[in-house]
């Protein structure tokens, strides 16, 4: 039998908060900072003023997918991010006690684009590991158009960029129908290439540096780049944010935080007091901590004494992450959390794979012949991550490649301390659909 052809998958994440840049670069300032000597642009306003949210409306079906979505987000994040320290936890697809951070809704974007090419049981793997269940290809080409056109208008404090592209190898053609698919739903334009000349992988790290305000400046490298491959297919999604209470400087002081085998450390602790959404259970806290106009926030999940951001991922669900949206109350918060940094490097293709898609991956198995004139399959999916997070806000990038190689009531505040000197994790969302964009996990490292 003659094998199918290897659809090479690649996907580079970064996740940056702060004044240092994960690129070679500096970082650009987080918007709403009130610059000196500077002119005041428009795309980065000073307040709130005329920024009013308008949520992106959903239907009923729609509400479903993105609940339904969310959880492939915590199923990635269990598989990918906490590991038991002892290892009990199974494959350690990460290395173990390390801080991990995913963009779930990038693969998502990435695999959606792709499974319009799919059939048969590959492509009904993948829609299942997505969430999508029986509404198919067309489900998920729903919600990342939804997400393409509405998500980057709803905060003017806050920087949404979502993008895709196709390179495609100058002697091999794409399927007409999936062309079609590409640019209506993902708004990606194919452009043919001499993959030998010497300069594609050049145009592909170019595009991922435009669509990421230059945060993510390599996105292959020449061990990764195949110029035999029939395609490249992109995404990249772009998050910059202001907090709309921001922390002092002043106030960030190295404080102890114990990491999960006890061993303490020292950390730039950020510090503020003010009326936050909060919400606890007999597992964790949980602390809502909101971006401009409030259309996106970062919820933190802070597990009780005694127990661990393993045990708490186990639990982590839709229903759960709606829980902690909508059934918290304001209080008064004595907020600590450290300023921090960390990088993730994963190979996701036996992530993917556990998850339930494994057919993807299977050079006999795989089902894509709507995709181009070659028999493919994926032969590698690798995201790489980074995040920086300060007193300012946080500034988050992705990019995702794959490469086609041919073969409640009112109520008085409470006052409650949350101080994360310990091991947490965090998620940063849009509010109306509570869809995910990031996730992962800080371990003090």
């Amino acid at each position: 039998m003659k094998k199918n052809r290897i659809i090479w998958t690649f996907a580079m994440l970064m996740l940056v908060v702060g004044m240092s840049s994960c690129s070679k670069s500096d970082s650009e300032e987080i918007a709403n900072e009130e610059p000196v000597n500077e002119e005041v642009t428009n795309d980065e306003p000073l307040s709130n003023e005329g920024n009013d949210y308008k949520p992106i409306e959903l239907t009923r079906a729609e509400q479903e997918l993105v609940t339904a979505n969310n959880d492939f987000a915590f199923n990635l994040f269990r598989k990918a991010g906490p590991r038991m320290t002892n290892g009990a936890s199974g494959p350690c697809f990460t290395e173990p006690n390390k801080s991990t951070i995913l963009s779930p809704i990038s693969i998502t974007y990435a695999l959606g684009m792709l499974n319009n090419g799919a059939a048969g049981e590959t492509q009904a793997q993948i829609i299942k590991v997505l969430g999508f269940g029986e509404t198919g290809a067309d489900g998920i080409n729903t919600f990342c158009q939804k997400m393409l056109t509405e998500a980057p208008n709803l905060d003017k404090l806050t920087k949404v960029m979502i993008a895709n592209t196709i390179y495609m190898n100058k002697d091999y053609q794409l399927n007409p129908d999936f062309v079609t698919k590409a640019k209506s739903y993902y708004n990606a334009e194919p452009e043919t290439r001499d993959f030998h000349d010497g300069k594609t992988m050049d145009v592909i790290n170019q595009w991922g540096s435009d669509h990421t305000e230059k945060m993510i400046e390599k996105v292959l490298d020449k061990d990764e780049f195949d110029p035999s491959a029939v395609s490249y297919l992109l995404n990249a999604i772009y998050f910059k944010g202001a907090w709309a209470e921001k922390f002092d400087k002043v106030n960030t002081k190295d404080e102890a935080f114990t990491k999960e085998d006890n061993q303490e450390v020292q950390v730039p602790m950020m510090h503020q007091e003010h009326e936050f959404n909060y919400t606890e259970d007999e597992d964790c806290q949980a602390l809502c901590l909101p971006y401009g106009n409030n259309a996106y926030r970062m919820t933190i999940l802070l597990p009780k004494a005694g127990r661990t951001v393993y045990s708490l991922a186990q639990k982590l669900s839709a229903k759960t992450w709606q829980r902690f949206q909508w059934m918290g109350s304001t209080a008064i918060v004595d907020v600590k959390l450290p300023r921090f940094e960390s990088k993730t490097d994963v190979d996701l293709k036996p992530v993917m794979s556990a998850l339930g898609m494994p057919n993807a991956f299977d050079d006999l198995l795989a089902e894509f012949p709507y995709f181009c004139n070659a028999p493919t399959y994926i032969g590698l999916m690798k995201q790489v991550a980074c995040i920086k997070l300060n007193e300012e806000g946080t500034e988050a990038a992705a990019v995702t490649v794959i490469g086609m190689k041919e073969n409640a009531m009112p109520q008085e505040p409470k006052h409650v301390n949350f101080h994360t000197t310990r091991p947490f994790i965090y998620v940063i969302s849009e509010q109306s659909t509570d869809a995910i964009f990031f996730i992962g996990q800080y371990l003090g490292d």
